[in-house]
């Protein structure tokens, strides 16, 4: 759906995109992580047609951005971090105008503007004035004109740029419904956390360069150093602490008060027989699970040394 190769943008001396290249398929919820500054938006609008790279190619849904732009300007809905909305238009007016543009016409207009304010849980606005909306709805209301004219493709550029707490948990449950229905979406941010539980697949870009590009299971184990186990017994913690410090699989054993911290050897990829050896020493477990690596240790893990 998405692909570039080798795409860069330079601006006299600085390079702002430096050969970046990607892959992305349909489905794809691409979590574009990175600084301000760091190319995030000047990639998106390269490959929206908006920007002409300096060297490079990009193609979205196999049309090339120099042969084909008006095509894939339908193919494509793309939402600026920043955008104006038209105060003297009441929401529906706001979505009814540009749904004109994109040549929707007769009740079929109306229609899916109402279809995209519930989507975006807006409905209750239709008739409010444009300029009464908070800054949480007014990314809403992007959201719903972005989507009007059903575009296989979204560039969502700091979507939740600005918006307090409670309307960033709105925009996330938004991408995350947005995230089943096979569109391709490239979302950015420069906070992490923001995108762990919403993107399938993750890439980081710093001055131009994209550090890392993978789906976030592959980011996970690349980033594992160790495993790392809790357990705890009913009783005689430090016994079994002695006992499966004897394992071959474990290279240390820490306490945190009645709780057993194994790290086990990287290589090991089945520890099931750990939990079977203390039960057949007479231990009965209470607890006996792998520690998480989240998305933000994985990112801090992989690109040590990479930002100085």
């Amino acid at each position: 759906m998405i692909e570039t190769q080798s795409l860069t943008k330079k601006y006299g001396d600085l390079v702002a995109v430096n050969e970046i290249n990607l892959n992305l398929k349909e489905g794809d919820v691409f979590g574009f992580i990175g600084p301000n500054g760091s190319g995030k938006t000047t990639t998106m609008r390269m490959i929206a047609t908006l920007l002409n790279p300096d060297y490079g190619e990009a193609y979205v849904c196999g049309k090339s951005i120099y042969t084909h732009p008006q095509e894939i300007r339908r193919l494509v809905g793309y939402m600026p971090d920043f955008f104006g909305v038209y105060d003297d238009m009441t929401v529906i007016e706001y979505l009814e105008f540009f749904a004109a543009t994109y040549r929707i016409d007769g009740p079929a207009r109306r229609k899916v503007c109402e279809e995209k304010l519930e989507l975006v849980d807006l409905s209750f606005k239709r008739d409010a004035y444009a300029s009464q909306l908070s800054r949480g709805q007014t990314q809403r209301l992007g959201l719903a004109r972005t989507l009007l004219h059903e575009p296989q493709v979204l560039l969502l550029d700091e979507p939740a740029s600005g918006l307090d707490p409670r309307a960033r948990i709105e925009i996330r449950g938004l991408l995350k419904r947005l995230g089943e229905t096979n569109k391709t979406i490239v979302v950015s941010s420069h906070i992490l956390p923001e995108l762990a539980d919403v993107c399938t697949r993750v890439g980081m870009i710093e001055k131009g360069n994209l550090i890392i590009d993978d789906y976030v299971k592959e980011v996970m184990r690349k980033a594992r150093e160790t495993i790392t186990l809790d357990i705890r017994v009913t009783t005689d913690s430090e016994g079994a602490a002695k006992l499966l410090e004897g394992h071959d699989s474990v290279a240390s054993i820490t306490m945190q008060g009645e709780t057993i911290r194994a790290y086990l050897d990287r290589e090991t990829l089945d520890y099931s027989t750990l939990p079977t050896m203390l039960i057949e020493a007479g231990y009965r477990i209470q607890m006996f699970r792998e520690e998480d690596v989240n998305l933000e240790t994985a990112f801090m893990e992989l690109t040590k040394g990479v930002q100085q």
